[in-house]
């Protein structure tokens, strides 16, 4: 059977199969049941031009219906400048996927040694890897640190405040790495001191792991949590949502060994779910526990600055048994998307897009408490997010904004009276205005 998309001719094929012993192509799935093969063409539409591709795709997104996002839950509706979709498209940056030869992959190594430097920045820790896959990856990684760097210790804690859906990835690594983890006790929503010290106290954890904000969008208060591991040897590790840190106190501030999370906060746009980024920083001393990559700045031969890969611990470059992390990789364009926005922004740029989201979601806040349908779940501080329980059917009350073209939160897990909403930079009055009215005037 000839393939009119292989460049490879009929000769070329025969001396292939010659080479290996086999007569036709068929032979190299004799081992695959006939049941499962294919007896018909597949049914590929017919080919079109350019132009018809690009309606073809404009009449898909046609049927998309763009809702007003109340909703976060790991995911935020930042404001992207368009510079950022520009800049990135720039063939200098666009050099080698993998920068294994730095000669030649200069545009891909400048942009995760900016990333790196801003994200340590932001985080108040030493040093950044090349990126994650994403922010429970991440956390899952920085989990796995912890036991590497205890060497004898595999029990770790999570706080049960962790967003759900990051814990669910921890525990996935664990069940596969041998790894115990235990949870720690919330307690008003947000991590129970008391609790914690009291599985502290056994002297067998490696490490930590807290929330900030939290799953409920509360700010933690984490004074002396850092001396408290470091009291029992293990490791405080902080998932952190990249933007806040443009106004919080950093991880490195509390005395956070590792922090780590998603920066799709960082001006990357929902894109449906993905793709986006997780970071993960640490101290020097942690260094060469950390998985993934670390790109360094040097000069070359003619004293020109450079940047070369400084440290590799993936199993590309060493034993695998040795290698801190076989399956994590760098997320290439979104690193360079956050390093333009990062760098655009600046610190007073991330401050305004914090305090304009703080005012947005505290409007909302009180507004939607003012209906005396809504009620907060917990107490306790929040920046641009916040739980609240409902009066009525959680469920009923989505699909009826969902018809008014507006996504109203995120339902919130273990509680099904509440709702968690969002509410950033990109938020107008007159759209909060509309959904409280709604929420008054259901008919």
């Amino acid at each position: 059977m000839t393939h009119k998309f292989l460049p490879h001719t009929d000769a070329d094929i025969k001396a292939m199969l010659d080479t290996i012993g086999a007569s036709c192509l068929d032979e190299l799935y004799a081992e695959v049941p006939d049941a499962l093969k294919l007896k018909q063409p597949v049914g590929l539409p017919p080919s079109m031009s350019e132009e018809e591709v690009r309606r073809h795709f404009e009449e898909l997104g046609r049927k998309n219906n763009p809702l007003v996002c109340f909703a976060g839950d790991g995911v935020y509706d930042h404001y992207t400048p368009s510079v950022v979709a520009a800049l990135s498209s720039r063939s200098e940056f666009l050099t080698s996927y993998t920068p294994y030869q730095a000669e030649i992959s200069q545009g891909t190594l400048q942009y995760i040694f900016e990333f790196q430097t801003m994200m340590a920045g932001l985080t108040g820790m030493d040093v950044s890897n090349a990126s994650m896959y994403d922010g429970a990856t991440a956390t899952a990684e920085a989990m796995l640190m912890s036991v590497a760097a205890a060497k004898k210790r595999r029990r770790v804690l999570v706080s049960s405040t962790l967003p759900l859906r990051v814990r669910r990835v921890v525990l996935t690594y664990a069940h596969y790495h041998g790894v115990d983890v235990d949870m720690v006790a919330e307690k008003d929503g947000t991590t129970d001191r008391d609790d914690l010290k009291a599985k502290l106290a056994a002297d067998d954890v490696a490490g930590v792991i807290v929330a900030q904000p939290n799953y409920y969008g509360i700010i933690e208060d984490f004074s002396d949590m850092a001396d408290l591991c470091h009291a029992h040897k293990a490791l405080f590790i902080m998932n952190c949502r990249a933007s806040a840190l443009g106004v919080l106190r950093s991880p490195g501030e509390w005395g956070a060994d590792i922090a780590c999370g998603e920066a799709q906060s960082l001006g990357l746009p929902m894109n449906y779910g993905g793709p986006y980024i997780g970071f993960l920083c640490t101290t020097k001393a942690l260094v060469r526990k950390m998985p993934g990559r670390l790109v360094g700045g040097t000069v070359d031969a003619d004293g020109r600055r450079a940047f070369v890969l400084t440290l590799q611990a993936r199993e590309q470059h060493i034993r695998r048994e040795k290698a801190t992390s076989n399956i994590c990789t760098s997320q290439g364009i979104m690193c360079l998307h956050v390093a333009i926005y990062l760098s655009l922004m600046g610190n007073s740029g991330l401050r305004e897009v914090n305090e304009r989201s703080y005012d947005n979601a505290h409007y909302l806040h009180d507004a939607l408490i003012a209906t005396g349908h809504f009620r907060p779940l917990f107490p306790g501080p929040f920046l641009e997010e916040f739980a609240l329980r409902y009066d009525d059917d959680v469920a009923a009350l989505r699909r009826r904004c969902a018809a008014a073209e507006i996504l109203a939160g995120v339902p919130v897990e273990g509680h099904p009276d509440a709702i968690l909403f969002a509410a950033t930079e990109r938020r107008t009055k007159a759209e909060m205005d509309r959904l409280v009215t709604l929420i008054n005037n259901p008919d």
